[in-house]
């Protein structure tokens, strides 16, 4: 399969998603916003949709134009009938993308907190049986869109997993975190992280063991596998 990744900053990639995908055979293409050269692909070059984080806001089209062109290439495959994964910032997309308001969360949350099972269905891409802590780093949340149901929530953020239909899945938290990634994201936007209820320090969050990011990947593989379903 073809999947196509937007990419909003050069610190953060598909982590453990780009692992996966690989492993499968799959071809992974990239956008790449930061550069001047970003490229929009025809929507018959790919087969599905990965919508990565960032440190900007959907809210900034005046400084970046091209979340405009972003968000309408987001609503074109989504009515294509394509899989699209938003991460963050690619949830926030989505929720925009269909008219959905994105603002400030009541608080800021980073670092690994639990997210819990809200709804369950036969046709949920993310299934949880319980708590499961995950990484988080955001500053802003979003209105669910019309027609989407919430899969899960945090106790500093309702709405952390949404979907739509069959095919479309956003999540507020990351699934794909990687150490590497991890680090990569304390360097570039450590100056968050101070102290409050819902941000860990930094040792704190480098120090998660490797069986977070293996719980966190374990429902990453379930998702994908339903997401990208032949």
């Amino acid at each position: 399969m073809r999947i196509h990744c937007l990419q909003h900053v050069d610190f953060e990639g598909p982590g453990q998603i780009g692992t996966w995908l690989a492993a499968r055979g799959h071809v992974l293409t990239t956008t790449a916003f930061w550069t001047r050269d970003a490229v929009l692909p025809a929507l018959d070059a790919f087969d599905a949709l990965l919508i990565l984080g960032g440190p900007m806001s959907v809210n900034d089209e005046q400084q970046l134009p091209w979340l405009r062109d972003e968000k309408r290439f987001v609503r074109d495959c989504m009515a294509a009938g394509k899989p699209v994964l938003g991460i963050c910032l690619g949830a926030q997309l989505i929720a925009s993308a269909l008219g959905a308001r994105v603002f400030s969360n009541p608080v800021r949350e980073i670092g690994w907190f639990d997210i819990h099972p809200v709804t369950t269905g036969g046709d949920d891409l993310l299934r949880l049986t319980g708590e499961t802590r995950v990484f988080h780093w955001h500053g802003e949340t979003f209105e669910l869109p019309a027609g989407a149901r919430l899969l899960a929530s945090s106790a500093a953020c309702v709405n952390q997993v949404f979907q739509i239909g069959e095919r479309v899945i956003g999540l507020q938290c990351h699934l794909e975190t990687t150490p590497e990634a991890a680090q990569a994201l304390v360097a570039h936007c450590g100056d968050e992280l101070q102290p409050a209820a819902w941000v860990q320090s930094e040792a704190e969050i480098l120090a998660a063991p490797a069986s977070a990011y293996a719980q966190a990947h374990a429902v990453l593989d379930s998702l994908l596998t339903r997401l990208l379903r032949d």
